[in-house]
């Protein structure tokens, strides 16, 4: 009964670990110590088995778990592949989108799947290539409008005051006009043409991407870090580049994605108004245009063109929606 008692006398009692013994095998009880003492000391090197993690390796792997985003960014591949690789088998399988071939507006078939329109032309065809076309002016408008309202809303927020002002309020002023009847009227002076249409559409959508830029600039250009490049010497282009943008991008990818779908509704609209893309050359505002005429009679003419128009723009938004919670930092792992 006295064991105890002398044990803790001699300092035994303070050791980390109490101990029952049962046929020569020490059964342990951990405490706070050997907690502290399992842990990695100060200094050490990490442990190389732990897979690392960033933001945009995040952003994947909570991307892959929403379903419908990766539906849509599907849909946009098998587009893009279709539109790209048109030329190599579209004309021999179904005719050329801009020569009367067939018999006019035939029924859908296994032959002609989107039947043919009043002159005899496939219909599927010219859907085919008026995606070739619609996802250009929307890429390519949402990249001048992009470029330009990144400048735009960095001059803004980074050096403030004067520029700030003067930036914002030029923006206030191009939101102010309906878009459409604005790119409608820049239209009516370039001309009509596919080229004119990306650049009417850019120039004129660069202010609500530069107001989203801005915000994201003023989250993040009084941290630390930037603090410490300011006075380190670096220049304001070095700072801008190389600190601000890579942390404010995420919201201008989401934007940009959600833009492109907007891009190719106005593009359409542009082209069922008459003032985009010239004919014969294939368009899906042309189709549902020339297909209206017919709605009673051969619904298909505006239909399948429509489809492609709904399921492509509601892809673009899908995919925009499901980026914007995949980069957003406070989202946990589920």
């Amino acid at each position: 009964g006295m064991a105890v008692p002398r044990a803790r006398a001699r300092g035994v009692g303070m050791t980390s670990r109490l101990c029952f013994w049962k046929k020569d095998e020490p059964v342990g009880i951990e405490t706070p110590e050997d907690e502290r003492k399992a842990a990695p000391a100060e200094g050490s090197e990490p442990d190389m088995g732990a897979p690392s993690r960033t933001l945009w390796g995040d952003a994947w792997a909570r991307l892959r778990k929403n379903r419908l985003a990766i539906v849509a960014a599907v849909w946009i591949v098998l587009i893009v592949v279709v539109a790209l690789t048109a030329d190599l088998w579209v004309p021999q399988a179904l005719g050329s989108p801009t020569e009367q071939l067939f018999d006019a507006r035939l029924p859908m078939s296994v032959e002609h799947p989107f039947g043919t329109d009043q002159v005899g032309r496939d219909v599927l065809s010219r859907v085919i290539y008026g995606a070739r076309i619609s996802l250009a002016v929307g890429v390519l408008a949402t990249a001048i409008s992009t470029v330009i309202g990144l400048v735009m809303g960095a001059l803004a927020a980074y050096y403030g005051g004067i520029w700030d002002t003067i930036i914002m309020r030029l923006a206030d002023i191009f939101l102010a006009f309906p878009y459409t009847l604005f790119v409608i009227a820049m239209l009516a002076v370039l001309g009509s043409g596919i080229q004119n249409v990306f650049i009417a559409i850019g120039v004129l959508g660069w202010p609500s991407i530069a107001r989203v830029f801005r915000s994201a600039i003023l989250s993040v250009k009084e941290n630390d870090y930037v603090d410490a490049a300011r006075s380190m010497g670096a220049s304001d282009a070095r700072i801008i580049m190389r600190h601000i943008f890579p942390n404010s991008v995420a919201s201008i990818v989401v934007y940009a994605t959600m833009n492109i779908g907007g891009a190719i509704l106005t593009e359409a609209a542009l082209s069922f108004l008459g003032m985009g893309v010239v004919p014969p050359d294939p368009s899906w505002g042309i189709l549902i245009e020339n297909g209206q005429k017919f709605l009673a009679t051969q619904p298909w003419l505006m239909i399948m063109p429509g489809l492609a128009i709904l399921l492509t723009v509601l892809a673009f938004t899908l995919l925009g929606d499901g980026l914007r919670d995949a980069l957003d930092v406070k989202m946990k792992d589920a």
